[in-house]
């Protein structure tokens, strides 16, 4: 089952949970209290725009929407993601992410 663990853009706040089918880190985000920041949550405003710092493998390939925002702030994955977009894989991984703007 994946671990994520959430840290906050100054990496003062931490949260690891447990996510045993996978799914999305939004998801994971609202129900464990995850210290990443959300406005839109529709690939448009990058407010959620986070750096994996361990398992990017773990993760889906971005699609198109969240390509085209990373593109525009000149983030490039694997190394940064959209948490409203990236979604875990299900089965056995760690991964470590740490929020790009302020909480």
């Amino acid at each position: 089952m994946p671990i994520v663990t959430f840290e906050s853009s100054d990496g003062a706040i931490k949260k690891t949970v447990a996510a045993p089918n996978g799914g999305a880190l939004a998801d994971l985000c609202d129900d464990h209290e995850a210290p990443i920041p959300f406005s839109c949550r529709s690939a448009s405003c990058a407010t959620c725009h986070i750096e994996i710092l361990e398992g990017a493998e773990a993760l889906l390939p971005p699609e198109d929407e969240e390509l085209d925002v990373l593109d525009a702030i000149d983030a490039k994955p694997p190394k940064y993601r959209l948490a409203c977009c990236a979604k875990l894989k299900a089965g056995a991984g760690t991964v470590r992410v740490r929020a790009q703007n302020e909480y």
